[in-house]
């Protein structure tokens, strides 16, 4: 169910959903994914409201989504032999991570 918090950082009321509810010293603070904004943030309970239907006509403006199968890869070089070939890697390096925003802007 998507509800309105209110997010410190962006100073604004965003809509949300509601992944985990967790108890503080003194009041219930819950883990919370921005469906405009694709982040997750930590709102106070009493930071949450319903959210009204007109508001929720909006169309969002991030989604969630994954590259499923996608897998890491990296250029090796090697430089006595002269040859350069695409290999498996274990994480994204950063080059890899700005071709790929590149290509979805």
């Amino acid at each position: 169910q998507i509800c309105v918090v209110f997010s410190e950082e962006l100073k604004c009321w965003c809509r949300a959903v509601i992944k985990s509810i967790m108890y503080c010293t003194d009041h219930y603070q819950t883990k919370c994914f921005l469906v405009d904004y694709a982040k997750y943030i930590f709102v106070k309970a009493k930071d949450i409201r319903l959210a009204l239907e007109a508001f929720m006509q909006i169309p969002y403006r991030a989604k969630k989504c994954r590259l499923y199968r996608t897998k890491p890869v990296t250029l090796r070089v090697d430089f006595c032999k002269d040859t350069a070939k695409i290999v498996p890697a274990k994480r994204w390096d950063s080059a890899a991570i700005v071709y790929f925003q590149n290509l979805l802007k």
